[in-house]
């Protein structure tokens, strides 16, 4: 069994930037639309998830140094 390697913030951004532009060129048939977006979806709420955890972890590291 394959293990799916882990998505990281860079290549779901990238995959974002080239679903948009395939829908901006009229690139992609009615049918593909629908799964476009939602897959657009679900890597916007992953990115989000990955910033708000970031900003948890650069501010508790900040907290850390003041506490030295």
């Amino acid at each position: 069994m394959t293990q799916k390697k882990q998505q990281t913030y860079r290549e779901a951004i990238s995959e974002i930037e080239e679903i948009l532009t395939s829908i901006e060129n009229d690139e992609l048939e009615v049918d593909d639309l629908v799964d476009k977006v939602k897959k657009v979806t679900e890597l916007l709420k992953f990115c989000k998830d990955k910033l708000y955890k970031t900003q948890e972890e650069v501010e508790k590291a900040l907290k850390e140094m003041e506490g030295s």
